[in-house]
């Protein structure tokens, strides 16, 4: 019960409050840029996730490394700029909620990675929008209108496109792995801009290395192993990459909104399909071309709608009244 509280109050944050309003700096081209290195980020560390489980690294020793790394060059980040002070939390236990749920969402992430072609799983990855819509009429009964109504309804018929069933369907554990990866990165996102209003984005991101690190070392004794030299390099580079996509990403919310920067989210699937193509030989199948911009247009509505929908209840607000001398 707690839980939905919790999921609702976070959800609350972005339909109500608006994506517009939580910013903490607002300079929107600059987090349109962030976010679009951040999308080469997030691309470029899937694909050494998706390396290195063909070279037998386990899942969860891999969370382990790119969580160890991440945290020691976050440490090292922090005295070189803002100062070891600044890591201490305002909000602790929002840290350790942010933290839960990154660190299942970033196994999903990994999974649908491991299980499914790499523009695949980033093409579900997009469906993140379309589940806030449904969560929000679930969680907090909110009217939901024809233009998100035809959105979800766009978005359903882009992933079974995508997913091709009656036909070769890709692997139905993958599509659910997937699925349930972009559920997670909807609630995640909702958090970090809500932990930006009261937290740096170094701080948010070294916390949430310092909490998950001993939960995923505690898997370690069952699935780690030797590895080449090759592999370990792999492991190094995902934790390099992931620390570059935690600040990006992070930064990015913090001078723009959900509702501005998540539509720059779809170009990793050109940087998804061009490692697939050069580093797996393995093009995207003709259906995942013809249902990704299907996917990608219901996302857009949904942002475009959410957004709309921020300013319209803006100035419908009474201003507030100066307080008294």
């Amino acid at each position: 019960m707690r839980l939905r509280v919790r999921l609702a109050h976070a959800l609350r944050f972005s339909t109500s409050s608006g994506m517009e309003s939580g910013v903490a700096q607002s300079r929107p081209l600059l987090a349109i840029g962030l976010r679009l290195l951040a999308a080469l980020a997030l691309t470029t560390l899937s694909m050494l996730v998706k390396l290195a489980g063909e070279q037998g690294v386990h899942l969860f020793e891999m969370i382990f490394w790119r969580q160890a790394v991440t945290l020691i060059v976050m440490i090292g980040f922090a005295a070189a700029t803002v100062g070891l002070g600044a890591l201490k939390p305002v909000r602790f236990g929002a840290h350790v909620v942010r933290s839960v749920f990154g660190i299942i969402g970033m196994a999903l992430v990994y999974g649908a990675v491991i299980l499914l072609p790499l523009a695949e799983a980033t093409t579900l990855n997009f469906t993140a929008p379309i589940w806030a819509v449904i969560l929000s009429m679930l969680l907090l009964k909110e009217k939901i209108g024809r233009y998100r109504w035809s959105a979800v309804a766009i978005g359903f018929v882009g992933i079974l496109i995508v997913t091709q069933p009656g036909g070769s369907p890709i692997d139905p554990l993958g599509l659910a792995v997937g699925l349930a990866a972009a559920f997670m990165v909807a609630l995640i996102s909702i958090q970090i801009q809500d932990l930006n209003k009261t937290e740096g984005s170094t701080s948010i991101v070294f916390w949430f290395c310092l909490l998950t690190t001993p939960v995923a070392a505690l898997a370690l004794p069952f699935v780690g192993h030797a590895h080449s030299t090759d592999a370990w390099l792999l492991l190094g580079g995902i934790g390099l990459s992931g620390a570059a996509a935690q600040l990006l990403l992070t930064n990015s919310l913090r001078f723009g909104s959900a509702a501005t920067v998540i539509v720059m989210d779809y170009t990793a699937l050109l940087w998804a399909t061009l490692y697939g193509w050069q580093v797996f030989d393995d093009l995207p199948a003709p259906t995942t071309w013809l249902g990704a911009p299907i996917i990608i247009l219901a996302g857009t509505i949904i942002v475009v709608r959410e957004g709309h929908l921020a300013r319209k209840a803006r100035r419908a607000r009474p201003p507030e009244e100066p307080l008294a001398p």
